[in-house]
């Protein structure tokens, strides 16, 4: 069983910068991909940026390309996203997920943690 739990949302103004972290324990090397979600208010939740476990290879949402960047730590445990040049539409709770190898889709989620970007 696989746990995920997200760290470092905040408050921040137009083209400030966040960190967000996800912390997985248990068997995350039985992961296919981790990735980043994020659902604003009245909206449906939206891909943000995905990294695969072997390899590490990255896909990022057009609206997020050349601001957000995924990255994992060496134990593959981790996944951060750092978030620059933030703007008022990025604001969202952002969700940590994971893809078990043999899924079709990814099937853990974490809590969430608020981004809030104000104008």
């Amino acid at each position: 069983q696989v746990l995920l739990s997200e760290s470092g949302g905040g408050s921040v103004q137009a083209g400030g910068s966040l960190k967000l972290t996800c912390a997985a324990s248990g068997r995350t090397l039985s992961s296919y991909a981790m990735a980043w979600f994020r659902q604003a208010p009245g909206k449906e939740r939206e891909f943000v940026a995905h990294i695969r476990t072997s390899g590490g290879s990255t896909h990022y949402a057009d609206s997020v390309k050349g601001r957000f960047t995924i990255s994992r730590s060496r134990s593959l445990t981790t996944v951060y996203l750092q978030m620059n040049s933030l703007k008022p539409e990025d604001t969202a709770v952002y969700y940590c997920a994971l893809q078990s190898v043999g899924a079709s889709s990814y099937n853990i989620w974490g809590q969430g943690t608020q981004v809030t970007v104000s104008s």
